[in-house]
């Protein structure tokens, strides 16, 4: 029996995907080597940091108070992030989000994230 789907409705849900999300993209040898191995991401703590930045995408709550872009020019000056790497990342977060949810709010989480993605991707080059 399928399993039925539900929206995203809460940070609760958001924590779900997200760690379902490292999960998942941290299996992939070129992603694991740029958050474990050069950023050194404790994941940990990196999630609910990233919570609140979803949270705020959103729901337009939360308590993010970071520039994510900042974050990726450190990142990319460490080591080159190319499209290849934005397209691994947005295509696991797609996955996931279809994976686990359905509904408004998961098909408008995979809208932002193409446009976070593609709006830090066309900053860094």
């Amino acid at each position: 029996m399928a399993k039925l789907l539900t929206d995203i409705e809460s940070r609760a849900d958001l924590e779900l995907l997200l760690s379902r999300f490292y999960e998942k993209l941290l299996r992939n040898h070129e992603m694991h080597r740029i958050f474990i191995d050069v950023m050194k991401i404790n994941l940990e703590a990196h999630l609910p940091t990233i919570a609140d930045f979803w949270e705020q995408v959103l729901f337009g709550t939360g308590d993010y108070r970071r520039n994510a872009m900042q974050i990726h020019v450190g990142i990319h000056e460490r080591t080159p992030l190319s499209t290849e790497h934005f397209k691994i990342w947005f295509d696991t977060f797609k996955a996931v989000v279809h994976e686990n949810f359905a509904g408004e709010n998961a098909e408008k989480t995979i809208t932002r994230a193409l446009s976070v993605g593609t709006i830090i991707q066309t900053k860094l080059q």
